[in-house]
């Protein structure tokens, strides 16, 4: 196989991150919530793989007729917040205005993030807030929490979208690695977990997609805290 179609097929690869998105949309169309956030998961690991595919394949050399980051962006933008916030609104979860609240400030501030060159810091973290809203929602689904606690959530993370606080990327942020990989890895099997029992509100699952939802979310705060990091 040739170096075009080794990087052309990593492009194939990463489209069907909108196959799955379709699926997933249609799920949350009937009101299947556990299937579209096993799609929505299945999609979550295809991203996590592609971009190192992408980067071995040099797929900026061997196949630049296809913009791999924007495609990237096109389909993390539905899975990751334009599919999730369809759900919290359908869902009656966060009721009433609170709902039209959550889809309007999810939407517009993502739309804003994904399209800003400010978005990567040095060492390949996000500054601030990265939009993945299909972390956050799933959780809300699995604890269910009060609709003020959800607002409270949803709002604050907004914000943080805009503010200098580091937030690592599971793969590509070489610090603390060894920790944040697994982390990624434990949380994607508790949100199968989560999903496949129709979030039951006993099962372990929930205490685990927490658990490592919280490192995810503050990992890289506490590395800007301890190596007094400016970015």
């Amino acid at each position: 196989m040739t170096s075009h179609a080794r990087a052309l097929a990593v492009h194939l690869f990463t489209a069907t991150g909108a196959v799955f998105a379709m699926l997933a949309m249609l799920a949350a169309v009937d009101e299947k919530w556990s299937l579209m956030f096993l799609w929505l998961v299945v999609a979550f690991t295809v991203d996590g793989f592609d971009g190192p595919l992408a980067r071995r394949y040099r797929v900026k050399e061997n196949a630049a007729e296809f913009d791999g980051v924007l495609l990237d962006l096109i389909i993390d933008y539905l899975t990751y917040v334009f599919i999730p916030a369809f759900a919290l609104f359908k869902s009656g979860l966060m009721a009433g205005w609170t709902g039209w609240f959550a889809i309007i400030l999810i939407t517009f501030a993502s739309a804003l993030y994904f399209s800003d060159t400010r978005m990567k810091t040095k060492d390949n973290s996000f500054s601030g807030f990265p939009g993945c809203w299909n972390m956050v929602v799933i959780v809300i689904f699995a604890v269910e929490p009060n609709f003020w606690v959800s607002l409270s959530v949803v709002t604050m993370l907004a914000f943080a979208m805009f503010l200098p606080i580091k937030f690592v990327h599971p793969v590509r942020t070489e610090r603390w690695r060894f920790v944040t990989l697994p982390t990624a890895i434990g949380w994607t099997f508790f949100a199968v977990w989560a999903a496949s029992v129709n979030f039951h509100p006993e099962s372990w699952a929930h205490w685990g997609l927490v658990a490592t939802s919280l490192y995810l979310v503050s990992a890289g705060c506490l590395q800007q805290l301890v190596y007094r990091e400016r970015l």
